[in-house]
């Protein structure tokens, strides 16, 4: 009995490995190679997929996600001799599993290879600072010529992308000294385009003001010289309102003598002719109050006989003029 049990328990052993190589199950975006007797089958696609055991294997799983694989930075030569380290990211997709499985050994090699040799061939057109500035420019080639080659793998290449152009120390020293002189040119053609903004702001302000300025005396004097006139034109009018006698001028006339002397710099004061015969009938008037000829009396009519006279002169128009006598 025993030896029957051993042969159940292994029959019963084979069926579940049987079972298990039968049945084949593939993750959602996988995909599989089935090969019989060494030989290409079918392509398993995701999901419950039933094979032959013992017959079937299972040769590869792939998959058809899209893959980002980063390289290691590579030397390149520019066209001015030049040496940078350019450091890659392909982002790529398998489409097709066999393909990809029987038309190249290692696809991921064969990309990384195929970069490098196509980067080496597109930077020794271009000098540093092209290959600085076109970026753009690398991608689009670069991304042109894998997606060509690689077709035939299987392998569509969605993005390249140029992580880091790392030129020489040298270069990083100058170029860093090139872009601080620029800065500095750059902050001083500001600071000197401000200056003069600012200087010709000022200019504009100052004229303005000074318009502004002359205006407003303009206007003062205008206003001052408005309300002179119309002072004028009041006392005038109030005289001849009053209708003021011989007297009354001759007594004004008294008035504005000493103020017309005011001054120790008026040496030469003129007299209007009028004011001789203003005197003649104020003397009249006046003569209740003592004499007013005589040695040192006022001559009225300025003939500068008497001894405190004053010398008195006539213009061609007429108008008396007399010198001050220095005041002590």
């Amino acid at each position: 009995m025993q030896p029957i049990i051993i042969v159940l328990i292994i029959l019963v052993v084979l069926v579940f490995i049987a079972l298990v190589k039968t049945i084949q199950v593939i993750p959602q975006a996988s995909a599989a190679i089935v090969e019989r007797f060494g030989r290409y089958t079918r392509t398993l696609n995701a999901g419950l997929n039933i094979v032959v055991p013992f017959i079937d294997s299972i040769r590869n799983r792939i998959d058809l996600r899209e893959q980002v694989v980063p390289f290691p930075p590579q030397p390149v030569i520019t066209q001015d001799n030049l040496v940078v380290n350019i450091d890659t990211v392909i982002y790529y997709q398998v489409t097709d599993a066999r393909a990809a499985t029987y038309e190249v050994a290692s696809y991921i090699q064969a990309i990384e290879q195929l970069t490098v040799t196509t980067l080496r061939n597109i930077i020794g057109g271009m000098d540093l600072e092209r290959t600085l500035t076109s970026r753009e420019e690398i991608n689009a080639a670069l991304r042109g010529v894998l997606d060509e080659a690689t077709g035939k793998w299987g392998i569509r290449v969605n993005r390249v992308e140029l992580k880091a152009i790392e030129p020489p120390t040298s270069i990083q020293d100058s170029m860093e000294k090139q872009m601080r002189a620029d800065r500095d040119k750059r902050a001083a053609i500001l600071q000197a385009e401000g200056v003069r903004q600012s200087e010709i702001l000022r200019a504009e302000g100052e004229k303005q003001s000074s318009i502004l300025r002359a205006e407003g005396d303009a206007k003062a004097a205008a206003l001052r010289a408005e309300g002179e006139a119309q002072a004028i034109r009041t006392v005038f009018e109030s005289i001849h309102a009053g209708d003021a006698d011989q007297k009354l001028l001759a007594y004004q006339y008294l008035q504005m003598l000493p103020k017309i002397a005011e001054g120790d710099a008026n040496k030469l004061w003129i007299v209007p002719s009028e004011i001789g015969d203003a005197l003649k009938g104020l003397s009249g008037a006046m003569g209740n109050f003592g004499p007013m000829g005589g040695g040192s009396g006022f001559n009225p009519s300025g003939t500068g006989k008497d001894g405190g006279g004053i010398p008195a002169a006539r213009d061609k128009d007429g108008a008396e003029r007399r010198e001050q006598p220095p005041i002590d």
